[in-house]
């Protein structure tokens, strides 16, 4: 039986729900935004109304202002986006138990069996929607989550594509290979220098050129364009394995010098360490993320020998990456820390006693765990945290919001 897949993605989300909310803004171009002040200042996402002045998300609020004087500019309310995520899926629960998020505002659905075709059910679920929710979502329905999310990205907004084996050629073929899911700006400027511009393109090149180019990637782009995803979507209550846990954050102020990058990855690695607890993980590869004030960015990562949960630990070797890969040229903007690698399960006990250092030291950071707690997160913190409390007033553990954008090819 071939499969029915649907991609539900509620249009401008953020912006939506906060106009639904506020009617006297409905009428007047707004974006929800970071804070200026804390220099998460770019656009979110914006209504219809301020995308007709060709504002686009990522952009910075400040340029934003220029296109558009009049634009309204809203913080983002989480909890409120959060809670209408769960309303849209009871929605979807209706129809099907094979649910994905892949963020707040966008589910595969597989209903394949159902009685009603699947275009039936993106008309029947995008005027449910409109009507109990009073937001708008755009429906892509395929034969594969590829297709189906190209379909919901196809016609916007308050509308539904279908893309089948007859017409996908036609209607996918045509488009930017960058509107292929996972081709970033990076594979799209790779992929244009070997004369591969549309997705049409990509599906007629050479597979094994594209996996020499790109590795296994290549190959699961080809698959992808030439309709031959058989990932499957995944139970509503299923979960995927942990690949990793990390926090960034775009710093108030630019970094500087080597002090000032040390107090922002001590916060990172504290809340990075407290959630591998909170897990029962521990990591044994630690990658570092750096952007600079001209939004240049690298990333990096190191093997260590034993897995660890402990902060202290993920701090040196943070600063060991930083050391080692970056020279200064300009100042950082923002900075990410993360762990991965959870296969480790027992430990090798040595006759330097590192093992029991470490244990020594997660016990103690097990300590500070509970009384931040029990009395808040600045309760108790390191003497340099306090001599530049610019940088190391936040707390990305509490503040952290998880989109679950996990996606994985069978």
């Amino acid at each position: 039986m071939e499969r029915t897949i649907l991609h539900v993605d509620c249009n401008k989300f953020y912006a939506s729900v906060e106009c639904l909310y506020r009617p006297e803004i409905r009428d007047k171009p707004v974006a929800v935004g970071g804070s200026t002040e804390s220099r998460h200042g770019i656009i979110l996402t914006k209504n219809e109304i301020a995308s007709k002045y060709g504002l686009t998300v990522g952009e910075p609020l400040w340029k934003a202002r220029q296109k558009c004087p009049d634009l309204i500019i809203v913080p983002p309310n989480y909890p409120l986006y959060l809670r209408f995520s769960k309303l849209c899926r009871k929605v979807y629960e209706d129809y099907s138990e094979f649910i994905e998020p892949f963020g707040l505002d966008e589910c595969w659905l597989d209903v394949t069996g159902n009685q009603q075709s699947g275009e039936e059910i993106a008309q029947e679920i995008r005027q449910r929607i409109k009507t109990e929710l009073g937001i708008t979502v755009s429906v892509g329905v395929s034969f594969n989550k590829i297709f189906a999310k190209l379909g919901s990205d196809y016609k916007k907004p308050d509308a539904v594509t279908v893309i089948n084996k007859d017409n996908f050629k036609d209607i996918a073929w045509v488009l930017p290979a960058s509107d292929l899911l996972f081709v970033g700006r990076s594979t799209t400027k790779k992929l244009g220098y070997y004369g591969i511009k549309t997705i049409g393109d990509l599906a007629n090149a050479d597979r094994d050129m594209l996996k020499s180019i790109f590795g296994k990637n290549g190959e699961t782009l080809w698959l992808f364009a030439n309709g031959l995803d058989s990932s499957r979507v995944r139970r509503k209550d299923e979960t995927e394995d942990i690949k990793s846990v990390g926090n960034s954050t775009t710093t108030p102020r630019d970094l500087v010098d080597d002090r000032d990058v040390q107090t922002v990855f001590r916060v990172l690695c504290e809340s990075v360490a407290t959630r591998l607890r909170e897990q029962g993980l521990k990591g044994s590869c630690i990658s570092i993320s750096v952007r600079d004030t001209e939004l240049n960015s690298f990333t990096r990562q190191r093997k260590i020998k034993s897995a660890t949960n402990v902060s202290t630990e993920i701090l040196d070797i943070a600063m060991q990456l930083f050391r080692e890969n970056y020279n200064w040229e300009r100042h950082i903007r923002s900075l990410g820390v993360s762990v991965g690698d959870f296969d480790e399960l027992c430990e090798q006990f040595d006759l330097a006693g590192n093992v029991e250092k470490r244990e020594k030291l997660e016990r103690l950071e097990k300590t500070v765990d509970a009384l931040k707690v029990r009395f808040g997160n600045y309760c108790i913190q390191h003497a340099c945290q306090l001599e530049r409390r610019d940088l190391s007033g936040f707390n990305p553990h509490d503040e952290h919001i998880i989109h679950p954008i996990g996606y994985k090819v069978s």
